[in-house]
């Protein structure tokens, strides 16, 4: 029904401006034919999508290591915390510049860019997460002499369920704006570039046809697979029934 309404709302804009800067729903319609069938839509997407989940990965390892270190230990908490604060303070596109610099037109500028940029924010979910883990719990694993591994897979990560699952959305929301900054940047195909190319051309239409498409694909990994995945890892987790 939103996204009607967005539609609807839309339209009528279109019809009242009547300017090529504002395309109406026909002529978007048309683009995304188009950007499917002659552009690759899905095969550039598929590119950006291998890049966001090698990037969201390093960034994960990294923002679980680092989150349950500091959210057991106060003195680790204190020697990260200002890396995460720079971290969060940097907008993802000096992270896009800089690693096209660094690493010029590779796959490892998108992958370091993304960990970069997503890492400090699911560091911080990750510590929340730790936090709310009850200590009884944490207790008994150190009574009975778990070995690490066993702590992390029988209590760390059901307990953190939640907080993984809410960082897994926010790494792909904050992946989506670092990866097109690089690709526009330092990359010659990806969502990213192509987008670069129907802004070159001063498409309006082809900007918003990749862009629903793109938008179009999240959604679909958001309902199908997080959220399937989310119910089968929760389903033991009562409910209310009032």
């Amino acid at each position: 029904m939103f996204l009607l309404v967005i539609a609807v709302a839309w339209q009528i804009m279109a019809h009242r401006i009547h300017s090529m800067l504002v395309p109406g729903l026909g002529e978007i319609v048309m683009e995304i034919k188009r950007v499917a069938i002659t552009e690759g839509a899905f095969y550039q997407i598929g590119l950006t999508l291998e890049r966001i989940l090698l990037g969201c990965g390093l960034a994960f390892v990294i923002s679980l290591i680092v989150g349950i270190a500091a959210g057991r230990n106060r003195w680790v908490e204190a020697f990260f915390r200002p890396g995460i604060v720079l971290g969060l303070t940097i907008p993802g596109l000096v992270w896009a510049l800089l690693c096209v610099i660094w690493f010029g037109v590779d796959w490892k500028s998108p992958v370091v860019a993304l960990a970069l940029g997503v890492a400090p924010a699911l560091t911080v979910n990750m510590i929340q997460g730790v936090r709310s883990v009850d200590y009884s719990l944490i207790e008994m694993t150190h009574v009975f002499r778990f070995p690490p591994v066993a702590r992390l897979r029988h209590l760390w990560l059901p307990a953190m369920a939640p907080f993984l699952l809410s960082g897994i959305r926010l790494s792909f929301s904050l992946a989506w704006k670092v990866i097109v900054l690089v690709e526009i940047f330092g990359m010659s195909s990806g969502v990213g570039y192509q987008l670069n190319q129907e802004f070159s051309s001063q498409n309006v239409a082809g900007v918003l046809a990749w862009t629903i498409i793109f938008g179009g694909v999240m959604a679909a990994i958001e309902y199908v697979l997080i959220q399937t995945f989310e119910r089968r890892i929760t389903r033991w987790r009562r409910t209310a029934n009032v």
